[in-house]
């Protein structure tokens, strides 16, 4: 007898409901809620290979809901993913375990994604399809020609930023795209009435959105609803799936008793006799289980006719070359100093665009864009050429709009997809806006990088609204991120190869909106590679080093003119990137900043934001200049005096502070 449609929703069921309730921890709801239009996603529409995870043309599926994880978790295992085993499954949300309390994409191959935080899964999903489409524009049909398929619940319709990513998919039309909602009125405090009445598919339609729906439990209605969205190449598709919240539990579906918390050991049992279900805790009879496998065989047959195609596509090196996405650092460099001269005093979100000039003109998959700030961003060059339109997706620019968070989530989905490496500008204040989607981008170790200009009371008349005092240093908390500060056309030129090198983790430039000297002249060794460097040597009896970043850099080197000529002898340490310079081998670090006692060696910060953090490297005995406050409106050169950053303000403090030292 052929196994029905039912029965296998109702290994999900089953699969998820023991590995919350062997946790005593988890969310049941969900996976059993949508295990119907899951089953029919990935028995009948998903384009995967559980052979070979990363096949660069396959479909993309997101769980946005990443508090159902069991759901992925159980579909990888039934359709004959490596892992998770289940072993593993067992040990669901347990130390060790690749099935953690939110799906993590470098945990399981499978896992397009780390979601979790409501809503950036779907904004995510919206830089993949966006991925795929450039991509296609530029490989063609035979190469790149995939779906973006999401699984959302109403938190992440509610969040802010779904309004912001489905803003942008609507306009830009990406019918690859198709969200199915999980619509079963219920979150944590209850049913959804208590926080929202507003009408969800009308809020989509009036994006641009095409809007479905089905009754999440029928698997012909289900089929109906999806062949409907793929028939719509011109608009993504919202597909509004009725459910029933943790359906198959007698007692419990349908309230929010089943939305977080295991269903308890009576009604684990009562689920099972409701499902008909006999079996033990984690086992799936053969039949289940090799129908499941069959899907994924299924699923996987157009990668033969795939293979086929790339081998004889005279891109198809290219194209491989492109998604492997490994550069050389050395030639990176000399890409972003291609168009750097000696002598360039300008800002450094000018020198940005004179390093960016360069690298998009020698490596196509660098695509960029901005919140609505490109003339102050600088981040539109000669080679990215058209920004992407409607119907258009050649182009390497994107105009993201106002939607700093949106934009952020899209290019790490970008990065995630493959192929392209995203980078995306708004000003430094605004990366608050973005914070949830840089945190997330370092988790989930993608390529993205943000190029953040007005970097701090430098800016001027725009004032503390618009200052940064307390960003960059914030920043710096987060686990791998490098956060780069540079201080001329050089360093810029250094960070930018830095960060398209890195494969890792995201990057993100702090850059000014005012001019400053040129330091250092092109050519030689990638100084700033190592985060932070000696940039210019004591001539008298060395008493003290000056450590600073960016803008702050050429005023510590005039405060160490003025303590020479008072035969006091200064180092100059420019640090435009602190996590780099704490990785390097402790005897750098200690010649760097040699490990003596301040009576000997005065350490002194100099940056234009807050100072705490700078004890890292001063020791709590040295001087740090910089701003514990808000800004002010009035030019930046009045500013910077105001708050003591100059030179003839803290040369007289720190010769005062070697004289206290010597009593």
């Amino acid at each position: 007898m052929a196994v029905s449609d039912a029965q296998l929703a109702n290994a999900i069921r089953a699969l998820s409901m023991d590995a919350v309730e062997a946790a005593n921890s988890g969310h049941p709801g969900m996976p059993m809620g949508m295990a119907d239009v899951a089953t029919v996603l990935f028995t009948r529409y998903l384009k995967y290979d559980p052979a070979d995870p990363r096949w660069p043309d396959r479909d993309r599926f997101v769980l946005s809901a990443g508090h159902g994880s069991m759901l992925i978790y159980s579909l990888l295992h039934l359709t004959g993913y490596a892992r998770p085993t289940i072993d593993d499954i067992r040990n669901f949300r347990q130390l060790g375990s690749p099935c953690a309390g939110h799906p993590e994409n470098f945990e399981l191959p499978g896992v397009e994604c780390t979601t979790g935080p409501l809503g950036q899964g779907l904004a995510m999903a919206v830089g993949m399809a966006i991925a795929e489409r450039h991509l296609n524009a530029e490989f063609g049909d035979g190469l790149v020609d995939h779906r973006t398929w999401v699984i959302a619940g109403d938190g992440c319709l509610m969040e802010g930023v779904n309004h912001e990513a489905i803003g942008l998919a609507g306009h830009l039309k990406l019918g690859r795209l198709i969200v199915l909602w999980d619509d079963n009125a219920i979150t944590i405090d209850g049913t959804t009435d208590l926080s929202t009445s507003e009408d969800i598919p009308a809020r989509y339609a009036a994006t641009g959105w095409h809007v479905v729906e089905c009754d999440g439990h029928d698997t012909a209605s289900i089929a109906a609803a999806f062949d409907a969205a793929i028939a719509e190449e011109g608009r993504p598709t919202l597909v509004r799936c009725r459910t029933i919240i943790g359906k198959g539990a007698p007692n419990k579906q349908g309230s929010h008793k089943v939305h977080g918390s295991p269903l308890g050991k009576d009604e684990v049992a009562a689920t099972r006799v409701a499902l008909g279900w006999d079996w033990p805790a984690f086992e799936v009879p053969a039949d289940v289980r090799d129908a499941w496998l069959e899907a994924g065989h299924a699923a996987a047959e157009p990668h033969a006719g795939w293979n086929e195609r790339l081998a004889s596509d005279g891109k198809g090196s290219e194209f491989l070359t492109r998604i492997a996405g490994d550069y050389s650092a050395a030639e990176l460099l000399a890409a972003a100093l291609s168009h750097i001269g000696e002598n360039k005093s300008v800002a450094t979100r000018k020198s940005s665009e004179l390093a960016l000039e360069g690298l998009t003109a020698d490596y196509p998959a660098l695509v960029g864009g901005s919140a609505d700030l490109t003339p102050s961003n600088n981040t539109q060059t000669k080679a990215t050429g058209a920004a992407m339109t409607p119907g258009d997706f050649a182009g390497r620019y994107i105009h993201y709009g106002i939607r700093e968070f949106g934009m952020a989530a899209a290019m790490n989905g970008m990065a995630l997809h493959g192929g392209i490496v995203p980078y995306g500008g708004t000003f430094l204040i605004f990366s608050d806006y973005a914070r949830a989607a840089i945190r997330l981008a370092a988790l989930q170790q993608t390529r993205s990088i943000f190029v953040m200009t007005h970097d701090s009371i430098g800016l001027g008349e725009d004032g503390p609204t618009h200052q940064p005092v307390e960003q960059v240093m914030s920043l710096r908390l987060v686990p791998n991120l490098e956060v780069w500060r540079p201080c001329d056309t050089v360093e810029t030129a250094e960070a930018w190869a830095c960060s398209v090198a890195r494969k890792d983790g995201p990057s993100l430039l702090a850059l000014t909106r005012q001019n400053l000297l040129q330091v250092r002249q092109p050519g030689g060794e990638n100084l700033s590679a190592k985060g932070g460097y000696r940039l210019r040597d004591a001539t008298a009896p060395r008493r003290v080093v000056l450590i600073a970043t960016g803008s702050e850099v050429e005023i510590a080197i005039a405060v160490a003119d003025t303590l020479e000529a008072a035969g006091i002898g200064a180092d100059v340490v420019s640090m435009p990137c602190w996590s780099r310079f704490d990785a390097q081998p402790a005897a750098y670090r200690d010649d760097v900043l040699p490990p003596l006692p301040p009576e000997q060696l005065l350490r002194v910060s100099i940056e234009a934001g807050v100072t705490i953090g700078w004890e890292r490297y001063t020791m709590v005995q040295g001087l740090r200049f910089g701003i514990d406050r808000f800004g002010a409106s009035a030019p930046a050169e009045k500013l910077y005096d105001h708050f003591g950053l100059t030179a003839a303000k803290i040369a007289p403090r720190v010769t005062a502070k070697l004289e206290e030292m010597k009593a």
